[in-house]
């Protein structure tokens, strides 16, 4: 029976206590959330928000303060888990003496990864994040992108159930960001579950299922993307001819936000209030075109979301 969670922690809360007199470090404060099983998750936040802390406690290389959680179904301080699961880290480095093929083959055996197929497994990996051809050159002759592309593949040499990347396409050009696109989004539909932490919104946006954005080590919004990024209250209304704007300002119920050719964005209490306002206007014999919620990029709603916690806190 596959587990319906790939990550549930609860409570978390992390402090580094200081050495020096400039006071301990809150990293995560009381920090819950849930990741389910076969998803593209994105955990946002500016730096400094925790989400390296919080990576770091699922990942075993450091404890939590208090509070405790699962991964894969077992204990996070269950070591054996980690078999399971694979890691790209921000700003990784490889002994540059090293080719690709050499390289995964150090990896796998540091996981203790050995099917019988290992030759065979590290030319499908380097196949899928297109080294293949460069499987016997040395690493110091690598550019960033490709140090991307192998990280990705070493991620991966294990086939685990989860896969941790922290910046994957940092670095990429926009052809081979699509490529790693591409990528995690076959990885999920076998099943895997990508938890993805990334500065590139636009990247993120195209791929998650959900996400989270933390700050000053609180959770402050966690969705879908579409439901983070549809404005409920906002509706573009496309129609035919030029209707006088005060149809679109009704009063209290109904007001008109912006205007740009042949399309109107307004702002409406419910739905009940966008039916009368479509009925007001076929009443004044304006045809309709479209009607669709406004939605807003992951950029925009993650800007405006970190601006309203620091405004509340003024």
């Amino acid at each position: 029976m596959q587990l319906s969670k790939a990550i549930e922690v609860s409570n978390l809360t992390k402090i580094y206590k200081a050495r020096k007199k400039t006071g301990d470090v809150l990293a995560l404060d009381d920090f819950s959330l849930s990741v389910d099983t076969g998803q593209i998750f994105g955990l946002l936040g500016p730096n400094g928000a925790g989400k390296t802390t919080f990576v770091k406690i699922l990942l075993g290389i450091t404890n939590a303060t208090v509070g405790g959680g699962a991964i894969l179904g077992q204990p996070i301080s269950n070591y054996t888990v980690r078999s399971r699961i694979g890691y790209l880290p921000e700003n990784h480095k490889y002994p540059p003496y090293l080719n690709a093929e050499e390289l995964l083959i150090y990896f796998a055996k540091l996981c203790s990864y050995d099917n019988g197929k290992l030759n065979q497994r590290i030319d499908e990996l380097l196949a899928m994040v297109k080294m293949a051809r460069w499987k016997k050159v040395k690493i110091k002759k690598y550019s960033k992108g490709m140090m991307q592309r192998l990280g990705l593949a070493l991620s991966l040499i294990n086939e685990p159930d989860i896969v941790f990347l922290d910046e994957p396409t940092d670095g990429v050009d926009p052809i081979g960001r699509k490529e790693i696109r591409d990528i995690l989004i076959d990885l999920k539909n076998r099943g895997k579950t990508i938890f993805v932490n990334s500065h590139l919104l636009s990247e993120v946006e195209l791929i998650s299922d959900r996400v989270a954005i933390l700050h000053h080590g609180k959770l402050v919004r966690d969705g879908s993307v579409d439901e983070l990024t549809t404005a409920k209250e906002l509706y573009e209304i496309e129609v035919l001819g030029e209707p006088d704007e005060a149809l679109f300002n009704t009063g209290s119920t109904v007001s008109l936000v912006s205007h740009k050719d042949t399309k109107y964005t307004v702002k409406l209490d419910s739905v009940e209030n966008l039916n009368e306002l479509v009925d007001s206007l076929r009443n004044n014999g304006i045809l309709i075109k479209s009607i669709n919620p406004k939605k807003q990029s992951l950029e925009e709603l993650f800007i405006n979301t970190i601006k309203d916690k620091d405004d509340q806190k003024l």
